[in-house]
C-alpha cells in the first residue's frame, strides 16, 4: 500500500478512526438527549425536533413489531422519496432490529418483483405515488404494506413552490393488508428491546452488474456506523452546520452523507424532495445553508439560472459529492463566485459510500481523491494483482471497515468479487484509475459495463433483458451515449426481427421501454443496424460498439 497521499492528509484530522461499539438507531437517542429542541430536519418550513423523530421511529417500529410481525433479521422494503416519512421508517425498521432495504423509486413493478424476491422481504413502507407500482405484489410476495403520503407533514404554510406529488392529500386506501401511514403512527405501540449488535445486518441496498441480475450489498451497523463517522471527521464535525439535503437518502451516498451523518452529528437538514434549482438558492439564502452535498449536473443546473445570484449565498461553505467528474470550467465558475472548491470523493454501495475523499484544503479537479481512514486502496495489474507504481492504469481495489460483507445468497457473486493479497480481503471495484505522484487516484475507465446517468448506475445486462420482452427485437446492445445534461445517457443498438423491420420505429421502442423500467434506465437513443458484432465463440462485442460510438462523438 502507497503512503504517498499521507502528506496531503487533513490538517487536525486523525489517520486512523473509532466508531461507537454501537447500532446505528443509538445515534438518534442521544442526538435527541443532546438537542432536544433542535429542529433535525425542515421540510417545506415544517421542522421536526430530534427528539420529535426518535418518538415516531419508535411508534413505527411498534407497529413494525407488534401488528406487522416484523423480527430481528427481516428485511423490509423502504421506496419513498426524500421525506420525513423516509427517514421515520428507516430508523423504525432498524428500531425494530430489521435490515432496512432501500429501492430506488424510479423502479417499477416487474424490478420490485425481482427485488422482493431476492430479499425475501413481505413487509414495505411505500409513498402514496408509489403504491400502483407495489400493488400488483401484495398477496403474492409481500403480506404487508404501509402506505404515506408526504403532505401529512407539511404542518406549516409556505411560500416555497412544493411539487404536485408532495402536496397530494392523502388517499383512503381499502385494500387487505394495507394501513395507512397515521393509522400505524395513532396506535402508540411500543417495540420491545434494541438487540442488534455492530455485526448484525442493517440495511441492504442493491445493486447490478454485467448479469443484470440484482444483488443486495450485506451491511451492517459496523459497516454503516463507519462511514457516516467518517464523513463528519472528513469535514470536521460541526453541530452548527446547515446542510441541504437533496440526493436521495434511497442511495447510499444520500444516506450516509446527508442522512444518517448529520444525525449522528446533531446538524439540521433541510430537506428538497426533488431538485429544484429556485427552491435550493431560497433555501440556502433562507436556513443560511452552510453545506451541501450534491452531484455536478445539480450544480452545472443551479449555475446555470441567471437568476441564481439575486439570493444571499454567502452562508454556503461546502459543496462535496461524487457519481462523476466535475467540469473544470464549472468548477472554476464556483470558485470564482463563491470561493467554493468542489470536493470530490469516490465510493460504491459496496463500500457504503466513499472510500476516497479529496482533502478538504487541498483538493485536485476530476480526482477521486486519498483513500480515507483505515483504507488500504489499491491500484492493480489486472492479471497479477500486482500494485502498479504511479501513472500505470490498473483496477482499483479496496480493503476497508466499510467493505459489504458479500451479497445476499450469492456466495458466486461474492466470490468473485474479492481477491486476496497479503492476508487482507480486497473488494474488487472494476473500475481502472490510475494514481499520481502525490497517492490522488483518477479514474480513468470502467472493466465492467456500466453507464452513469446523472449519477445513477445503469447496468446494460439489466437493460438489455428487458428489451429481449419486446416482440419486435431479434438482438440488443446497450452502450453509453454522451449527454449534455446527464453526462451520458442510454442507447440502444437493435436489430429487429425480419417482420417488424420498416413497421417498428426508434421511438416505438423508446415509447415501450418507458413504461417497462425505470426512467433513468430506460434508451433515450435507438439505433438500428443488420447484425451486431460478435466474437469468435458469439459474444457480442459491446466494446467494438462502444468504442465507434465515441469515435462518432468525438468527429461530432
Amino acid at each position: 500500500m502507497s503512503d504517498r497521499h499521507l502528506a496531503y492528509w487533513p490538517k487536525n484530522v486523525p489517520r486512523h478512526l473509532v466508531i461507537p461499539e454501537t447500532n446505528v438507531f443509538y445515534n438518534l437517542e442521544v442526538s435527541a438527549h443532546r438537542h432536544p429542541k433542535k429542529p433535525y430536519l425542515i421540510y417545506y418550513d415544517t421542522s421536526i425536533t430530534f427528539p420529535e423523530l426518535q418518538d415516531e421511529a419508535e411508534r413505527m417500529a411498534g407497529f413494525l413489531e407488534r401488528e406487522c410481525g416484523v423480527k430481528k433479521g427481516d428485511r423490509v422494503l423502504l421506496f419513498m422519496q426524500n421525506s420525513p416519512q423516509f427517514v421515520i421508517a428507516y430508523y423504525a425498521i432498524m428500531r425494530a432490529n430489521a435490515v432496512v432495504v432501500p429501492i430506488n423509486t424510479m423502479n417499477l413493478t416487474n424490478e420490485l418483483r425481482e427485488y422482493v424476491a431476492d430479499s425475501g422481504a413481505e413487509m414495505a413502507l411505500v409513498a402514496q405515488e408509489l403504491y400502483p407500482q407495489v400493488k400488483p405484489l401484495i398477496g403474492r410476495e409481500l403480506k404487508r404494506v404501509i402506505v404515506a403520503a408526504y403532505s401529512d407533514y407539511l404542518k406549516q404554510a409556505t411560500d416555497l413552490r412544493i411539487p404536485e406529488l408532495i402536496a397530494a392529500p392523502r388517499q383512503p386506501i381499502g385494500d387487505p393488508a394495507v394501513t395507512l401511514w397515521n393509522d400505524a403512527m395513532a396506535r402508540d405501540l411500543r417495540p420491545g428491546p434494541i438487540t442488534a449488535r455492530p455485526d448484525d445486518l442493517c440495511v441492504m441496498p442493491y445493486t447490478s452488474g454485467t448479469t443484470g441480475s440484482p444483488k443486495g450489498c450485506m451491511h451492517t451497523h459496523r459497516t454503516v456506523m463507519f462511514t457516516l463517522v467518517a464523513g463528519v471527521h472528513w469535514f470536521g464535525p460541526d453541530p452548527s452546520q446547515t446542510t441541504l439535503a437533496v440526493l436521495p437518502f434511497f442511495h447510499v451516498t444520500g444516506m450516509q452523507g446527508s442522512m444518517n451523518g448529520t444525525i449522528y452529528s446533531g446538524n439540521t437538514i433541510v430537506l428538497l424532495p426533488r431538485w429544484d434549482r429556485e427552491v435550493a438558492a431560497q433555501l440556502i439564502q433562507r436556513y443560511k445553508i452552510t453545506a451541501w452535498q450534491c452531484i455536478p449536473t445539480m450544480v452545472v443546473d443551479f449555475l446555470a439560472d441567471p437568476k441564481v445570484f439575486d439570493y444571499d449565498l454567502k452562508s454556503l461553505e461546502r459543496l462535496s459529492g461524487g457519481g462523476a467528474a466535475m467540469p473544470e470550467a464549472v468548477a472554476k465558475r464556483l470558485q470564482d463566485k463563491f470561493n467554493i472548491e468542489f470536493v470530490e470523493g469516490y465510493g460504491l454501495t459496496e463500500t457504503m459510500a466513499p472510500s476516497h475523499i479529496n482533502p478538504p484544503e487541498r483538493a485536485k479537479k476530476q480526482c477521486l481523491g486519498i483513500p480515507i481512514f483505515d483504507v488500504d486502496a489499491r491500484v492493480v495489474d489486472l492479471d497479477s494483482f500486482r500494485e502498479l507504481p504511479p501513472g500505470e492504469v490498473g483496477e482499483i481495489i479496496v480493503n476497508g471497515p466499510q467493505v459489504l460483507l458479500g451479497y445476499w445468497n450469492n456466495p458466486k457473486a461474492t466470490a468473485e468479487a474479492f481477491v486476496e493479497i497479503d492476508g487482507k480481503r480486497f473488494f474488487r471495484t472494476g473500475d481502472l484509475a490510475r494514481m499520481d505522484e502525490d497517492g490522488y487516484f483518477f479514474l480513468v475507465d470502467r472493466l465492467k459495463r456500466m453507464i452513469n446517468a446523472s449519477g445513477f448506475k445503469v447496468w446494460p445486462a439489466e437493460v438489455e433483458s428487458m428489451l429481449y420482452q419486446h416482440p419486435a427485437v431479434q438482438e440488443a446492445c446497450i452502450i453509453a451515449a454522451r449527454d449534455p445534461r446527464r453526462g451520458e445517457t442510454v442507447k440502444a443498438v437493435v436489430v429487429l426481427k425480419p417482420d417488424a423491420r420498416g413497421k417498428v420505429s426508434g421511438q416505438d421502442i423508446i415509447d415501450w421501454a418507458s413504461k417497462q423500467m425505470a426512467a433513468y434506465k430506460y434508451p433515450r437513443v435507438i439505433e438500428f443496424v443488420d447484425a451486431l458484432p460478435k466474437s469468435a465463440t458469439g459474444k457480442v462485442q459491446w466494446r467494438l460498439l462502444q468504442e465507434q460510438e465515441n469515435s462518432r462523438q468525438a468527429s461530432a
